[in-house]
């Protein structure tokens, strides 16, 4: 009897199966991974209803990230700028300019701006500035070079494993709290002055961050152990 099929035909056969197979799985994973990934939207510019450059404002005029945000150190939230607060400078600068009206308004009004939320979590996360500044993980790790942002965006997506990745390890990230702010931190600086404050033999320095970050751990009581607990972020 003559073949009907090429013999490719097989080949193709077990292909056809195979992709049959793995195609529905692969499907599932682009999706979960578009859906976790797109509604966070990371990296995106978000327009304000006045724009604000932190790279004019922190590189280029030196304000400290506690001027504006005044809570970060004792709040929960960092909370925007009051309208007071810009206008503690732009009732001297830029008093005309068609950009800052809207400021100019709300201080008029008594109205408050109503800025955009940037890093927005889920109302099932408990999450404490205060604690974090306290024990020396800085804006950085979270916020990304917010310093060289024209216009702020989310640079995590602020995924559970992310923040794990941290609270299971904090030595890898932590710094002293005068440190915290420091965009251009050197770890090696930061240890010496440290040791120089506390009164410690320099013949001990850290040989890296990790090091330096267990030695934190232990002078700012930070409790590894209880850190992955659900109850500290889930309450």
């Amino acid at each position: 009897m003559p073949q009907i099929f090429h013999s490719s035909t097989n080949t193709l056969s077990r292909v056809s199966i195979i992709a049959a197979a793995v195609a529905p799985l692969a499907l599932i994973m682009a999706g979960s991974q578009i859906s976790r990934s797109y509604p966070q939207r990371v990296n995106v510019p978000i327009n304000q209803p006045v724009p604000f450059s932190h790279e004019h404002h922190v590189n280029e005029l030196g304000i400290a990230c506690q001027y504006c945000h005044h809570s970060v150190e004792k709040s929960s939230q960092a909370t925007v700028p009051p309208t007071e607060t810009c206008m503690s400078c732009h009732s001297q600068i830029w008093t005309n300019s068609p950009l800052l009206e809207p400021v100019r308004e709300s201080y008029r009004t008594g109205i408050p701006i109503k800025w955009k939320k940037v890093n927005d979590l889920p109302d099932f996360v408990y999450f404490n500035h205060s604690i974090h500044i306290t024990k020396g993980i800085p804006c950085q790790h979270c916020h990304g070079n917010i310093n060289q942002m024209q216009i702020t965006y989310k640079p995590q997506p602020f995924f559970m494993a992310w923040c794990l990745d941290c609270h299971r390890a904090p030595e890898k990230y932590m710094r002293p709290r005068d440190q915290v702010y420091n965009f251009a931190y050197d770890w090696k600086a930061a240890a010496e002055r440290y040791f120089e404050q506390t009164g410690r033999d320099n013949a001990q320095l850290p040989r890296s961050q990790r090091e330096f970050g267990e030695l934190l751990t232990k002078d700012y009581h930070v409790n590894k152990k209880q850190l992955s607990d659900c109850w500290i972020c889930h309450r």
